[in-house]
């Protein structure tokens, strides 16, 4: 049976089986009860199964209150007898279960309930011990009457360390044990929701993202990283699309393969965002359709500065033939913006897409950005979608890693730095591709501009003072080849023990030129 939360029957492959129980444990504010409560009035709502909502501390008008908070017309399924709330006590519950015939019983067969809410476990553990009662036995009794009743039940606990927690021999005897915390990060909250166990059916376990929203109270987001592949086979294709410079296409061995992802690095100023819009509009010049995820500007922003460059993106974007997706990266939640760019990939058939840029994943979450990137990669791989992810580096020339959590480029089919270059007084920008799979990429540096049109690189054959000059590397000076933090770790090793400059720094290389 489907639970009817946003998000949450997709991790559990459907649904639960149908009269299993549900233990939901958490610390307080972690969404118990709004989950609970959405359990009963989806069921209600949208799959005709009426619901009952035993209560022992939160009265009828507070749930009422909390209901209406998300559109939900609890009052309205109460009346047509769809949804029964139940305020009672621990010990006048258990003196139900104890009896064959109870009240309790008689009710829940009279509406011909599927679903029940009992909120919560603790009041009833709290009632065990302050009588001398053994708890162990009164969770049996509890499970025991609930099977007997033949709905499918979910019980809410508080996982508090005050209160010891949630006890061993509770999490044996619940089928399904779904487990919500809070994570404080960065001065902000985060919900999160795993389920422990389900018997009876497979589930995606990890830790997945929980937001509770407006008009629909918890909504859960899969784990990005648990996308599973669609085809064993991962699809290849033989053509090419260009980047919009055809001279940049060259230097690639014809362009980037469909479907594969490339890496513009570069620093600031250097033209990733303007190639990433040559390349974009280009692409839907020739039939495709095109997604700008946007993390450093907002769209109002890029179309005013693509504008004097000759590129009219509200044009494309009201044509239908661009999709500009924006977000702060103030709020931003890996989950949740990967559950947005899939559903809007999927839904408008987008096969170009450019992350501008990478770098605020990792401001986001340093220890999830490697997984986050290559869920990103492996979906679009997955459809053939050209995917070019931007990443702001501080290095002058290379790319050894992308960053501190990103220890290899192999994440990435092809590379293109964009750089500065420093001849006396004059900064020059250079351009480079050291990597392009399956490819003779040249292994060259060029000079370009920026202008109209995007990126043009400078004429190798211009004799006019133009084009950087082939100069040893140790002849590049400026404020970027001097900082010690942008030093190759080649030679940060060196200095360090007091070695001699190794020799491969001396030598003319062709990407260095």
């Amino acid at each position: 049976m489907k639970t009817g939360i946003v998000g949450l029957d997709e991790i559990l492959h459907g649904g639960i089986p149908r009269n299993n129980n549900l233990l939901v444990e958490g610390p307080p504010g972690a969404g118990k009860t709004t989950l609970g409560l959405g359990f009963i009035y989806r069921g209600a709502v949208d799959f005709d199964e009426p619901g009952a909502i035993v209560s022992f501390e939160l009265d009828p008008a507070k749930l009422l209150r909390d209901a209406a908070g998300f559109d939900w017309d609890l009052q309205g399924m109460i009346d047509q007898g769809r949804i029964k709330i139940i305020q009672t006590s621990p010990a006048v519950l258990m003196s139900e279960f104890r009896s064959s015939d109870g009240a309790f019983s008689a009710a829940l067969l009279a509406m011909g309930a599927k679903r029940l809410l009992i909120d919560g476990l603790t009041p009833l553990r709290l009632y065990a011990e302050g009588n001398d009662i053994p708890f162990r036995e009164d969770v049996h009794l509890l499970i025991e009457g609930l099977t007997r009743l033949g709905v499918t039940t979910m019980v809410t606990a508080e996982k508090d360390a005050s209160l010891g927690g949630v006890l061993a021999h509770e999490r044996f005897v619940f089928d399904t044990i779904i487990s919500l915390t809070l994570e404080e990060a960065r001065r902000r909250v985060h919900r999160r929701l795993t389920v422990a166990k389900s018997r009876g059916q497979d589930f995606i376990g990890g830790s997945h993202t929980m937001r509770i929203e407006a008009h629909q109270g918890v909504h859960v987001y899969r784990r990005a990283q648990s996308r599973p592949v669609i085809s064993p086979d991962q699809p290849t294709s033989e053509e090419r699309l260009s980047t919009g410079s055809p001279a940049i296409d060259k230097m690639m061995d014809g362009g980037i393969y469909k479907g594969s992802v490339t890496l513009v690095s570069g620093i600031s100023g250097t033209g990733k965002t303007v190639l990433s819009v040559q390349f974009l509009s280009d692409a839907i010049k020739k039939g495709h359709k095109a997604l700008l995820v946007s993390l450093d500007e907002h769209a109002r922003q890029l179309m005013r500065n693509a504008k004097p460059l000759g590129f009219d993106l509200q044009a494309l974007v009201d044509a239908g033939d661009l999709f500009i997706h924006y977000e702060s990266p103030l709020e931003l939640e890996l989950d949740v913006h990967f559950d947005r760019i899939v559903k809007l990939v999927e839904k408008e058939g987008i096969d170009c897409v450019v992350f501008d840029s990478i770098a605020v994943y990792e401001m986001t979450s340093r220890s999830e950005v490697a997984d986050y990137l290559y869920a990103l990669a492996s979906f679009f791989k997955n459809r053939l979608a050209t995917t070019l992810f931007n990443y702001e580096s501080p290095e002058l020339l290379g790319v050894s890693q992308i960053s501190e959590e990103l220890k290899g480029s192999h994440l990435v089919d092809n590379i293109i730095l964009l750089n500065y270059v420093e001849i006396s007084t004059v900064l020059r920008r250079a351009l480079a591709v050291p990597k392009v799979r399956g490819s003779r990429n040249l292994q060259v540096t060029r000079e370009y501009t920026i202008g109209v049109g995007g990126l043009s690189l400078l004429d190798e054959s211009d004799n006019n003072n133009q084009a950087v000059p082939q100069l040893p590397f140790s002849s590049y000076y400026g404020l970027l080849s001097r900082s010690p933090s942008r030093q190759s770790p080649m030679i940060e090793e060196a200095v360090a023990h007091g070695d001699p400059m190794p020799e491969s720094t001396h030598q003319p290389a062709e990407t260095d030129r």
